[in-house]
């Protein structure tokens, strides 16, 4: 079953979060939210008016998408698909007489760009991450137009991300300042209970103002961030224009390292909604 962020506000008390994904459609108006933006994954495709793909390692100009992963994005449905009301994120392991060349995994990223962008608001999704050495998905948000410099300049806002060899904690995070290596990061854990953890369905979000951006998870404010800068303008720049959103989930790479014998592959990331409001 869906829930909205006003029944997670309201209603917190008096329901059970369920655990699966469901059909139940979003109420325009939540407290003093507006739902300007969603997708709720029912159809039978990703819905490409809103979406569009990644596609390959970012070579040349950024391999590794510059943060030295492993895995191929594809268009294949295998590695993004859409059913039974979610969206579909697989990482795979390939071999080298596969199409994919020397790349030895396989998994999904889409994003907005172009397509749907946000300057403040609420942003949120719910989803369930797979566990494994290795594996590093994330919901976060790039500038639509790098209007103050090369990242992280012009900023960027991570959501949700997560190690999935520690599956009992995520994190959010903001990148600004100076182009690279001029960047820097202001960063946060949150923990989850003991009955809990990212392989459950739960939900992440951010509330994003004038001046302070704060991460929520189902409901539970765990950071709030409003010191920052960019060498491209004055405070509270950058994070003062639109922003898109990105879904993808990473296999290898700094953050998390690199999959071992103990990966289980295939392994998901699925996504019950995505929603966006404005105050």
């Amino acid at each position: 079953m869906k829930k909205t962020f006003g029944m997670l506000c309201v209603f917190a008390l008096l329901a059970t979060t369920p655990t699966g994904a469901g059909a139940a459609t979003a109420p325009e108006v939540q407290n003093d939210w507006n739902l300007v933006w969603s997708d709720e994954f029912d159809g039978n495709s990703l819905d490409l008016s809103k979406w569009r793909y990644d596609i390959g390692n970012g070579q040349p100009n950024l391999p590794g998408w510059g943060n030295e992963e492993l895995q191929y994005y594809s268009v294949d449905p295998k590695n993004v698909r859409v059913e039974n009301g979610e969206l579909i994120i697989e990482a795979h392991q390939e071999t080298v007489s596969d199409q994919y060349g020397t790349y030895p995994y396989t998994s999904g990223k889409i994003l907005t760009e172009g397509k749907f962008s946000q300057t403040y608001g609420r942003f949120e999704a719910r989803m369930r991450l797979p566990a494994g050495q290795g594996f590093w998905p994330a919901f976060w948000m790039m500038p639509q137009d790098d209007r103050y410099g090369g990242w992280a300049a012009s900023g960027e806002i991570d959501i949700m991300e997560n190690a999935g060899a520690t599956p009992y904690k995520v994190g959010g995070a903001i990148h600004y300042g100076g182009p690279w290596p001029e960047n820097q990061f202001t960063a946060g854990d949150y923990f989850f209970s003991d009955w809990t953890n990212a392989t459950d369905y739960h939900e992440y979000a951010v509330e994003w103002e004038p001046g302070e951006i704060r991460w929520y998870v189902d409901g539970n404010l765990y950071q709030t961030i409003n010191d920052w800068y960019s060498v491209g303008g004055g405070y509270p720049a950058p994070f003062d224009q639109d922003f898109y959103l990105i879904l993808n989930l990473a296999v290898g790479g700094w953050y998390g390292g690199n999959p071992d014998g103990s990966t289980p592959f295939p392994s998901t990331m699925a996504v019950d909604y995505v929603r966006v409001y404005q105050r």
